[in-house]
């Protein structure tokens, strides 16, 4: 019972109070009673079991053990064929408990993403996962997180989508090659579940669009130089025809761009998608050709200063151009 199989042992105590859906305290209760009726171990004690195992484990084990009527050995296999046998471990009181629990826990989607999302990128930081490797089946992730296969496969299937994992069928699924999308792919998702808090997208968005004109003036390569002076092209040609739906249109892509030249790359992603998402949410007030020109005023103010490596005015001007904005556009 000791030795190289430890670290199955708490995985696996986790997995079964998982399937049971017991909390610690009920697990405890459940399992290791005293003699006289009280719990035989504290909360904090038992935690700690499970976090990071403990010279009390072997005698957890063979308690459960025992009120399941089980081989104690059970323990020490590896965690994806325990959660294969976990339907057999159980009574069959507590296996129908879990199967209608599951099949009858809808859930939000949603929520099941940014939970797994998170469950992953905290196995990235502590090492355990890195790009390329694949991860634990449907099964066991249904029992950790306490919902259905199917509910895992479907939210699995959209971080597929956002590019955070692989699916292979007939090989399992991976995490994506790209690492470092678990640590900014969540903060641009979180915005599209949150789309209605508009008014703090809109003031997180000025923060960063400020601070990337700052880094933009500063870390300007000749390729991005090329992208915007494009994008400032467009904009003149557009402004000269007083077409506002291309107008507009190259607005977003000088901002995004400008946010691409800050050589920040959580930042160009947070301004990426907040500007995806202003195209859905917002309605133009520009009905007038004295505001298609003062915005373009604007945006070859904020172009010059930054091909000038002027990071303090190119920053000051893009404030003043985001206060003026938000007279022009419609939020709600």
């Amino acid at each position: 019972m000791t030795g190289m199989n430890s670290v199955n042992k708490k995985e696996n105590l986790r997995l079964l109070r998982s399937a049971l859906k017991l909390t610690q305290k009920e697990f405890i209760e459940r399992f290791l009673p005293a003699a006289d009726g009280k719990p035989s171990m504290s909360i904090a004690t038992y935690s700690n079991l499970e976090s990071k195992d403990g010279a009390r484990m072997n005698e957890v084990i063979l308690a459960v053990s025992e009120k399941l009527g089980i081989e104690s050995i059970m323990f020490s296999i590896p965690p994806e064929e325990f959660a294969e046998k976990i339907h057999v471990i159980l009574p069959d009181d507590a296996a129908r408990d879990m199967s209608a629990g599951n099949s009858s826990k809808k859930g939000s989607i949603n929520r099941l993403v940014n939970r797994l999302t998170m469950y992953f990128a905290e196995q990235i930081f502590e090492k355990r996962l890195k790009k390329g490797d694949k991860i634990e089946s449907d099964r066991v992730l249904a029992l950790k997180m306490g919902v259905g296969r199917s509910a895992i496969r479907e939210a699995l299937k959209v971080l597929e989508v956002l590019g955070m994992i692989d699916i292979r069928p007939g090989q399992g699924t991976f995490i994506s090659n790209n690492e470092a999308s678990f640590f900014i792919i969540p903060l641009s998702w979180s915005l599209f579940l949150n789309g209605s808090q508009i008014d703090g997208i809109v003031e997180v968005r000025n923060l960063l669009e400020v601070k990337a004109a700052d880094l933009a003036a500063e870390r300007m390569s000749e390729e991005n130089l090329g992208k915007l002076h494009e994008i400032s092209h467009r904009l003149h040609k557009a402004y000269m025809e007083k077409d506002f739906k291309e107008f507009l249109n190259e607005d977003l892509e000088f901002h995004i761009c400008i946010a691409e030249c800050s050589g920040n790359q959580v930042i160009y992603s947070m301004i990426q998608t907040i500007s995806n998402l202003m195209r859905h949410v917002s309605g133009s007030g520009m009905v007038d050709e004295c505001q298609l020109r003062d915005i373009y005023e604007e945006h070859q103010k904020i172009y010059g200063l930054i091909l000038a490596k002027d990071a303090k005015g190119a920053a000051e001007a893009m404030k003043e151009h985001l206060k003026e904005s938000l007279g022009r556009y419609n939020y709600r």
